[in-house]
C-alpha cells in the first residue's frame, strides 16, 4: 500500500483541488493494477517523508502481520484509525441465512476496538422513538451534523461533562458511531460546538416536539403544571456572557457568577418549556413569561403548583384570573390551627393536615420530623444568642468593657443582624444613666407559629386534605429534574464564556432529561425503577468489538459484533423493547 496525492477538478466552477488516497497493488485477468482502498480526505496533514511508514503500518494491521520495527507514537495512533476505517468500509453485513465456515489458526486470534454499546443503544433507540432524529433532518441539518447532534446529545447522558470531553468521548471510548453508521474519528471539536449552537437556534421548534411526542406516546394529560428555578455557576470570569451575574447559589457557590435555569414539567416528570436567565434574576418576575404560553385554546386550565419563592401576592392575584394554583404560602401564621388527619405516615414521620375554607383554600401541614429539625436548629440559634447577649451585659461591669450606652445598643444590633431569624422572637431592653448603660435584658415573645407548620393556598376549594398534599408533594419532582441534570447529566458547573455556548450547554442537558424521563418513564411500567446513572453504569458492560483470526489461506477475517448480554442487559433491553445485539455484526476478509 502506498499513499498518493490525487488532484480533480470541480466540473461546476473548474476550481482544481486535491484529497489524499491510500492505493493498493492487485493483480488483475488484465494485469497489475492500482486500486483506491480508502479516502483519506483534503485535510490529511501528515507530512510526505511519514506516509511511507504509514501505508506499511497500515497494511501491517489489517492483515493481521506483526511488525518489528517499532513506529512513532503518532504513526502507530493513525495507522490503527484507518486500519478500523478499512474494516469497517470494505466489510459487509452478516448474512445469517446460512452457515459461513473458515479455518483459522486460533493462535492468531485477536480483540481490538472495544467501544461501550449498551447504553448508547437505549439512548438512540429512545431518541429514534421520540422523533429527534426526524426532526432534525426536518430541521435542516445535513447527515454529518445531525449525526454529531445526536452524539454529543448521547454524551450528556452517558459521560456527561463538557462539549470537549463528549467530544473524546465520541471518538476514543463510544459505539455511537456503529449505531449511526458513522465514523466519529474525523469529527473536530469546532464541530460538536456548532452541533450545540444549531440545537440551541431551533429551541423551541424541538422543545414542541418533544412535548407534543411525549404527550401522544405516554399519554399526559398535563392538567397539573409544576414550575421552579435553579441555579448554576460559572467557572471563569464569564464576562462575555451578559446573563452571568453574583446571587443566591443554589450549591452554595457565592464565590461564583451563576445563571438560571427556569423549568415547568407536568405532574409526570416531563419537561414542556425551559428558559435560561440572568444568575441574579427576580424568580418571581419570572412567572408570567413561563407559564403565560403553556394553556391550550379548548382545553382545561392546568393547575399550576409553584414553591414559595415565587407565590407573591402580585403572582397569586395574576394566575387566580387565568389558572388554577397551588402554592406554598410565604406566611406561616397558626394561631388556631383546624382539625387535622394524617396525610402521610410512615416509620420516619407522620405529616398531618387540615384545611380552612374561604375565598381560598388554605392547608395547614404538621411534620414531626421538620418539627423536630427546626427546633433543632432554632434552640441550638437562641443559646448562642443568648451568650452573646450575656457577653454584652456581663462587659457592664468588667475593666475596659463597653459601657457607653450607645456602643453597648450598637453591639446589639449587630448581633440581631446576625442572628435575624431569632432575634426577632426576643424582646430586649438596655437602660442607662448619663450615658452609661447599666443593664442588657431579655425575653423570648410568644411565639406567632408552631414548629414543624407550613401552609398552602389553592382556589381549588374542592381538594380534600390528601388530595391537597399529594398535589403539593409533585414539587419534589421538579427538585429530582434539578438534581438529575446537576448530577447525572452535567449541567453544572458552566465551562463556556460566551452567553451562546453556555445557554447551548444548558439546553443539550434539558434534552438529555427529555431522554432519561423517557427512559426512566418506560422502565418504571415494567417494575425497573433504578436511577439512570445506575443503568448507565451496569450497562457500560455490553460492548462492541473487532475479532481477528488469520485463515489457513493467509488471509485475515476481522469481525466487528456486540458482545453477548448480561442479564441485567437483556432486562433492560426487553423492558423497552430493543434487540438484545445492537449494531450490525460486520464481515471483513483481507
Amino acid at each position: 500500500m502506498f499513499i498518493r496525492k490525487v488532484f480533480h477538478t470541480d466540473k461546476k466552477n473548474k476550481t482544481v483541488y486535491h484529497t489524499f488516497k491510500l492505493i493498493e497493488s492487485v493483480r488483475t485477468e488484465r494485469g497489475p493494477r492500482q486500486r483506491m482502498v480508502l479516502n483519506l480526505g483534503a485535510d490529511f496533514a501528515v507530512p510526505e517523508d511519514k506516509w511511507k511508514d504509514l501505508a506499511n503500518r497500515i497494511e501491517q494491521i489489517a492483515t493481521g502481520q506483526d511488525s518489528f520495527v517499532p513506529y512513532p507514537a503518532d504513526i502507530e495512533e493513525l495507522a490503527s484509525v484507518y486500519a478500523g476505517r478499512i474494516v469497517s468500509y470494505r466489510g459487509s453485513e452478516e448474512k445469517k441465512q446460512s452457515p459461513d465456515y473458515h479455518t483459522v489458526d486460533v493462535d492468531t486470534m485477536d480483540h481490538h476496538d472495544v467501544r461501550s454499546v449498551g447504553a448508547e443503544h437505549v439512548v438512540y433507540e429512545t431518541m429514534k422513538t421520540v422523533g429527534l432524529p426526524d426532526l432534525l433532518d426536518a430541521l435542516g441539518f445535513t447527515r454529518p451534523a445531525r449525526d454529531a447532534a445526536i452524539g454529543v446529545i448521547a454524551a450528556k447522558l452517558i459521560n456527561p461533562s463538557s462539549e470537549r470531553a463528549a467530544h473524546r468521548w465520541l471518538q476514543k471510548k463510544s459505539a455511537m458511531g456503529d449505531l449511526l453508521d458513522t465514523d466519529f474519528t474525523p469529527l473536530s471539536q469546532d464541530r460538536v460546538y456548532k452541533a450545540a449552537d444549531m440545537l440551541l437556534t431551533h429551541k423551541k421548534a424541538i422543545e414542541d416536539h418533544l412535548r407534543s411526542k411525549e404527550s401522544s406516546l405516554f399519554d399526559l394529560t398535563e392538567r397539573i403544571i409544576l414550575y421552579d428555578l435553579t441555579n448554576t455557576f460559572f467557572e471563569g470570569s464569564g464576562k462575555y456572557n451578559d446573563k452571568a451575574h453574583f446571587g443566591n447559589s443554589k450549591e452554595k457557590r457565592n464565590d461564583c457568577l451563576l445563571v438560571t435555569l427556569g423549568l415547568v414539567l407536568d405532574a409526570d416528570g416531563f419537561p414542556k418549556k425551559t428558559e435560561v436567565f440572568p444568575g441574579n434574576v427576580s424568580e418571581p418576575g419570572t412567572l408570567e413569561t413561563m407559564i403565560a404560553s403553556l394553556a391550550s385554546p379548548g382545553q382545561a386550565k392546568p393547575l399550576i403548583v409553584v414553591d414559595a419563592g415565587i407565590a407573591t401576592e402580585a403572582n397569586i392575584a395574576w394566575l387566580k384570573d387565568r389558572y388554577d394554583y397551588l402554592v406554598v404560602s410565604r406566611t406561616r401564621k397558626t394561631d388556631a390551627l383546624p382539625a387535622m388527619v394524617a396525610v402521610r405516615e410512615d416509620h420516619r414521620r407522620c405529616i398531618r393536615g387540615g384545611i380552612i375554607r374561604t375565598d381560598e383554600a388554605i392547608l395547614y401541614c404538621h411534620s414531626t420530623d421538620k418539627e423536630i429539625k427546626e427546633t433543632g436548629i432554632r434552640n441550638r440559634f437562641e443559646q448562642r444568642f443568648e451568650e452573646e447577649l450575656a457577653k454584652v451585659h456581663a462587659a457592664l461591669t468588667k475593666k475596659h468593657g463597653t459601657k457607653r450606652y450607645d456602643k453597648v445598643v450598637e453591639k446589639i444590633g449587630r448581633l440581631k443582624e446576625r442572628y435575624k431569624r431569632i432575634a426577632r422572637r426576643y424582646a430586649i431592653t438596655a437602660t442607662n444613666t448619663d450615658g452609661l448603660a447599666t443593664s442588657v435584658a431579655w425575653e423570648r415573645k410568644r411565639e406567632d407559629h408552631h414548629p414543624g407548620i407550613y401552609v398552602l393556598r389553592s382556589n381549588r376549594l374542592d381538594l380534600t386534605e390528601q388530595e391537597f398534599f399529594d398535589i403539593f408533594s409533585l414539587l419534589t419532582d421538579i427538585e429530582d429534574a434539578f438534581r438529575s441534570m446537576k448530577s447525572e447529566l452535567g449541567l453544572r458547573p458552566v465551562h463556556h464564556q460566551k452567553e451562546r455556548r453556555a445557554d447551548g450547554h444548558l439546553f443539550l442537558t434539558v434534552i438529555a432529561y427529555h431522554i432519561v424521563q423517557a427512559i426512566r418513564y418506560a422502565l418504571k411500567g415494567k417494575g425497573i425503577n433504578e436511577r439512570w446513572s445506575t443503568i448507565r453504569e451496569a450497562l457500560s458492560t455490553h460492548v462492541r468489538m473487532t475479532t481477528t483470526m488469520k485463515r489457513e489461506d493467509g488471509r485475515v477475517i476481522h469481525i466487528r459484533k456486540s458482545t453477548r448480554p448480561e442479564p441485567f442487559h437483556t432486562k433492560i433491553y426487553d423492558a423497552l423493547h430493543l434487540s438484545h445485539y445492537p449494531g450490525k455484526t460486520v464481515k471483513t476478509i483481507l
